[in-house]
């Protein structure tokens, strides 16, 4: 970076504090080597560090600022309502407006509960999904990251009828013995799975577009094919949309490709930068959590006003008409450019966009599960990171991770964007 003595003390300050420096993983630069630059305010489209360094922005706090960095109208809410007060653990209509507001975008969510994580919300519908099936095994795709839950923490075996082992120290094998993993995009691997444990499914969890394997579309009949093996078999189908939601339509990617599942996971967007989680379904389903039913879940700041008045501005903004028209049109402009730049630059850049989400792999073939994720070149990816971000470009810093982008994005930010990219390909080649 151009400038970064401040960050490097902060950084080496907070180490000592703070396993590896920081309070989720990603933000360290691991992947890619160095000192993270230490941020201390965004506005529309950029962030501002510690040594006055501007960047613009494609990470959006990893997707929730889809307005951009302190958008106006959040601003001045969020002001409003501190002056209310901060919490109360007591209900509030606010809770009760935002559920309404996310039900009539999402058909499929009938009834919701608000919790303050996407992990929560992950954990939680996997509980209340072995609740109502009373069955205990679950499918997820290798490469898809649903949140830290002890049993969403697996890998799979060489084979799909091996069980799978803890993905991290600390979590028991017992923890994940019923978590089984199949490729994504791949519906004949999850219907050989069902043929394999009959009756012992009780759901399968998917990003209907994966974004933590990098951003990977769903083929054609991929999700079609969950829907209807998860009807056969009884099932339920679980579309975690932390990340979609709100950000590929209106109501998620669900809305967009017209399936419907038994249980949405949401979080990022519906909070408009506050901590948030949510999941929702059918009320028969839904029913069954405490008060109502037996299956408990509690949370001390689920419901936060703070974070129900963000959630809501968010969604009244995002709800107008073209808005969603007018983020397609920036997203296209930029992967178009790059895929030009790339073009003239000679390299080896597969560009996978889903809306407003877009990853760039460095490898010359097609992505379309983890497995061909992998074989992107992630020491190529870490020299074109630095050059961004010292053209002042905040990239993800991570080759699997999407870049986000924002209606603050302005088309002279993309196409300095664009620009930035193509010198950084260019320096690749030596």
């Amino acid at each position: 970076m151009k400038k970064s003595k401040r960050s490097q003390r902060l950084f080496a300050e907070a180490q000592r504090y703070l396993p590896g420096g920081v309070n989720s993983p990603v933000r360290s630069f691991k992947a890619v080597g160095g000192t993270p630059p230490f941020i201390i305010r965004g506005k529309g489209s950029k962030i501002y560090d510690t040594n006055d360094n501007e960047f613009i922005d494609y990470v959006n706090s990893w997707g929730p600022l889809v307005l951009g960095h302190a958008h106006p109208p959040v601003v001045a809410a969020l002001k409003r309502a501190t002056e209310q007060g901060t919490s109360f653990g007591a209900p509030t209509e606010l809770e009760t407006t935002l559920a309404k507001m996310i039900s009539a975008a999402t058909p499929s969510i009938e009834m919701l509960r608000f919790v303050s994580s996407g992990t929560e919300a992950t954990m939680t519908a996997l509980r209340l999904a072995r609740a109502f099936t009373s069955r205990d095994k679950i499918i997820k795709f290798a490469g898809s990251y649903h949140g830290h839950a002890d049993g969403l923490l697996a890998k799979g075996g060489s084979g799909l009828a091996t069980l799978c082992l803890p993905d991290s120290p600390g979590v028991p094998s017992s923890y994940t013995e019923n978590t089984l993993i199949a490729p994504y995009n791949n519906a004949d691997a999850v219907e050989e799975l069902f043929h394999l444990y009959p009756e012992q499914i009780a759901a399968v969890i998917v990003e209907p577009v994966a974004a933590n394997m990098g951003v990977i579309s769903p083929q054609p009949v991929f999700l079609t094919g969950l829907r209807e093996l998860t009807k056969k078999s009884g099932s339920l189908l679980i579309f975690d949309e932390v990340i979609t939601g709100f950000r590929l339509a209106y109501g998620g990617a669900q809305t967009l490709f017209k399936i419907t599942p038994d249980l949405t996971c949401l979080g990022k967007i519906i909070g408009g930068g506050l901590p948030v989680g949510a999941y929702g379904g059918r009320r028969d389903i839904m029913s069954l959590m405490a008060p109502l039913g037996p299956v408990y879940q509690a949370g001390t700041l689920s419901g936060n006003p703070l974070v129900m008045t963000a959630g809501i501005e968010t969604l009244k903004a995002l709800n107008q008409p073209g808005v969603y028209a007018q983020l397609e049109t920036k997203s296209a402009t930029l992967e178009k450019g790059i895929a030009g730049v790339a073009s003239e630059a000679g390299i080896g850049l597969y560009i996978s966009r889903a809306a407003s989400l877009l990853t760039t792999f460095f490898t010359p073939g097609k992505v379309v599960d983890y497995e061909s994720a992998k074989k992107a070149d992630t020491a190529l990816f870490a020299r074109f990171f630095w050059h961004l971000l010292n053209e002042g470009i905040y990239w993800p810093s991570s080759q699997f991770e999407a870049a986000f982008v924002s209606l603050a994005h302005s088309d002279e930010e993309i196409q300095c964007t664009i620009e930035a990219i193509s010198r950084a390909l260019i320096s690749l080649r030596t």
